[in-house]
């Protein structure tokens, strides 16, 4: 077998030059490029704790503070809805009783709406602020008018809403003394704990329960504490004589359950 002539040979291969890496080019100091974009400094912005804030000098700016907070809460971005919330705690905590006084109750009823929805929302970080700022609420406002503000939203037609309003109902409840029940009427405190109670959300229900065992032991406080049997005879008269037959037979057995 003939050998082929080695100039017939493929011819090998050379290697490829290696790319040089580009030089980035210096930024030239000192010239004065009108074309050329200043750079923005970043700035951020810190939630001032409750305690460092300064007071209004003018305390009546509560109201249109109290409007700015509704407005932020309806932007869809989570962090300004959430600062807002944070910053309605700390209006309850400074202002407290002066919330559900005459130039606040628009604004007041327009920001509980707000809170008992960013407190039914499904964004978790947005909820659980929300329902700290109505805990906040219930700690610090008068509770006799607070109660009156939240009847309405225990029959709200949102769920939800409804379930929320009547977590804040109980715990109001549970803080009133028996001469604010009998102010506000025991007679409705049981009928609306009534109506919650077959509510078709568990959170609610569960609210209405705890509500029926505040009325209870305000109902009977001046009971002997040994004659556990009047106790049970007289809400059960209590009951049945206020409240719709299926109702007042549910109350009547949360209290004996326990």
């Amino acid at each position: 077998m003939a050998l082929r002539n080695i100039e017939n040979a493929l011819p090998i291969s050379q290697e490829r030059p290696k790319k040089l890496a580009k030089l980035s080019k210096q930024p030239e100091i000192g010239l004065n490029d009108e074309n050329n974009p200043v750079a923005v400094a970043e700035s951020t912005v810190e939630y001032v704790a409750s305690e460092n804030l300064k007071p209004f000098s003018d305390p009546e700016s509560s109201v249109q503070l109290i409007v700015v907070m509704v407005k932020a809460m309806k932007n869809p971005r989570s962090a300004l809805c959430k600062t807002s919330i944070m910053t309605c705690s700390d209006i309850f905590t400074a202002y407290g009783e002066k919330l559900l006084e005459g130039p606040h109750l628009k604004s007041m009823d327009d920001l509980l709406l707000q809170l008992l929805m960013k407190a039914s929302q499904d964004k978790k970080f947005v909820c659980e602020e929300a329902e700290k700022a109505l805990n906040t609420m219930v700690n610090s406002v008068a509770r006799l008018p607070l109660l009156r503000k939240l009847q309405s939203y225990v029959r709200h037609s949102n769920p939800r809403v409804r379930a929320k309003a009547a977590v804040s109902t109980s715990n109001c409840v549970s803080k009133m003394e028996v001469n604010e029940m009998e102010e506000f009427g025991m007679i409705l405190l049981a009928q609306m704990a009534a109506d919650q109670l077959s509510d078709k959300l568990p959170e609610a229900r569960e609210a209405a329960r705890s509500m029926v065992n505040s009325l209870f032991e305000k109902f009977t406080w001046n009971e002997e504490e040994d004659e556990e049997g009047s106790k049970q005879e007289a809400w059960k008269k209590f009951c049945e004589k206020n409240v719709t037959g299926l109702n007042a037979q549910a109350m009547i057995k949360i209290v004996a359950s326990q």
